[in-house]
């Protein structure tokens, strides 16, 4: 019987454990300093005060420690279903995800231990049954499920029709061992079905090489699961069955897989074609604890395909010795087992402390996980904020750069240079045109004009402009300025108004 971790405290523990936290309430007392009774002709009863009574008070560790003991207590064994989401692994092997429907969910944790002993790989969406029992975190005031185990949805139609076909060919005596050939010692050849891209091939070629060099494979191709996986098995064996001689012996060896991927190996007709093999045949399918309906119809069932290798080849290892030894330690096994059994009946109430010592160290372990989750989401977090700041830090210097300054200076010299020489060649176009203008003007009204049209300007030796001729004498040296150029000249003839 395997040991139940689960097991509940007992009531009368939950109940003495609460009383024992309580708060003692305070007793009714009496007063006793109350005015002395008046005179015996007065007989009126002394008044007697009582004192209030405190509520008792819970502290928060308490209250959910009390809550967790009686839903254990409650709900200590069901199945649940669900779809699973946020599936987080941890560390340390145990397995924490959300069973959610339309309208609810609840955290589900699944232990190291029980992890284990899945037979298929959960993922986010996958619609399960999970049995367990339903806690509390008490660290968060969490009502959670602890899983024993789980299992997929429709695994149980899958495992009602294997236990129909079960029946039915168990009672058609198909089972029987009384029809199951014994294997050749020393085979020469074995008709392998199998998948040729297996990793079961290479096992079986390893151990074939290291214990029966001399042996031979005779590999016949096969879907392993699937739609087409048992008729093409059954047409492996109807195969080797029409060529005899060819091999001594069938094995039909598959790696493990979940119950739908074994499904094929459940099937009525490959069973009627192996239980009507004029060769023996072997089944290697799956792991230790898979059972399938080829199994039970075959000659030998082996737990694993390396096994079967190792079955077939054992004649070289001395079969009979190694048997007997199996044997003794079989039953030396079994005798352990049911002493243990025995004692453990024996120490029913013992057995339920150690259960929750268990729980408490795996409530402790959870602790720790969910530390750790804590751990990494802060750790993330601070990372993400230095870099962050990293990143202003890396901006602002790169503002400050001198590089970066002289190369905004430069631009901004460049940009006033360009328009100083804007504004000063404007200026100069300005001047030019103004001096233009002047010029224009001044050589309008310059005397020097009239010249141009014929005048002259006489001028005495003095260089006095001369307007009058009565300014000038006879002999009297004169010069004349004239548009180009100027001449001299003697005043021979002076004549006056």
């Amino acid at each position: 019987m395997a040991e139940n971790e689960s097991s509940p405290p007992t009531l009368a523990s939950l109940r003495l454990g609460a009383r024992s936290r309580r708060k003692k309430a305070p007793e009714t007392t009496l007063s006793l300093f109350d005015p002395p009774p008046a005179p015996k002709k007065s007989r009126e009863p002394v008044p007697v005060k009582e004192a209030p009574v405190e509520p008792a008070v819970w502290t928060v560790q308490t209250l959910v420690s009390e809550i967790r003991q009686r839903v254990e207590g409650k709900y200590a064994d069901l199945w649940v279903a669900g779809e699973i989401s946020n599936l987080r692994p941890a560390p340390s092997g145990h397995v924490y995800f959300t069973l959610k429907d339309r309208d609810a969910q609840l955290p589900v944790v699944l232990f190291r231990r029980q992890a284990q002993l899945l037979r298929f790989r959960a993922k986010d969406g996958d619609e399960v049954h999970v049995r367990g029992r339903v806690s509390v975190y008490e660290s968060r005031g969490q009502l959670q499920l602890i899983a024993e185990t789980m299992e997929l949805r429709g695994a149980g139609a899958l495992q009602l029709a294997f236990d129909r076909l079960k029946a039915r060919l168990l009672a058609e005596g198909l089972f029987e061992a009384a029809r199951k050939r014994p294997l050749p010692a020393f085979p020469k050849c074995i008709g392998l079905i199998t998948s040729p891209s297996g990793a079961v091939l290479q096992d079986i070629l390893r151990i074939g090489r290291r214990r029966h060099a001399a042996l031979n494979l005779l590999i016949y191709p096969a879907a392993m699961q699937g739609v087409n996986c048992a008729g093409q098995v059954a047409a492996g064996v109807r195969w080797f069955n029409r060529n005899p001689g060819r091999v001594d012996l069938i094995l039909i060896a598959r790696g493990g897989g979940s119950a739908e991927d074994l499904a094929g190996f459940n099937d009525e007709a490959l069973a009627r074609t192996i239980a009507g093999s004029a060769l023996p045949v072997v089944s290697a399918v799956g792991h230790e604890t898979d059972f399938t309906i080829a199994d039970f119809v075959a000659d030998l069932r082996a737990p694993t395909p390396s096994a079967a290798a190792e079955i077939i080849t054992a004649a070289q290892h001395r079969v009979e010795e190694r048997l007997e030894s199996l044997s003794r330690r079989a039953r030396r096994a079994i005798r352990y087992h049911l002493l243990d059994l025995r004692q453990r009946y024996a120490r029913l109430s013992a057995e339920q402390v150690l259960a929750r010592l268990r729980d408490s160290v795996l409530r402790r372990d959870q602790r720790i996980d969910d530390l750790r989750f804590r751990l990494e989401s802060a750790s993330e977090r601070r990372l993400r904020v230095a870099g962050q700041r990293l990143a202003t830090l890396s901006a602002r210097l790169h503002r400050q750069d001198l590089r970066v300054r002289l190369a905004r200076a430069g631009l901004r010299l460049e940009a006033a240079n360009a328009s100083l020489a804007r504004a000063s060649k404007l200026i100069i176009t300005r001047r030019e045109t103004q001096l233009t203008h002047a010029t224009v003007r001044l050589q309008a009204l310059s005397p020097l004009a009239v010249l141009d049209r014929g005048y002259a300007l006489v001028y005495s030796a003095e260089g006095v402009l001369l307007r009058n001729a009565n300014e000038t004498k006879l002999g009297e040296q004169i010069r004349a300025r004239l548009a180009i150029g100027a001449v001299s000249a003697t005043v021979t003839e002076n004549s006056k108004p």
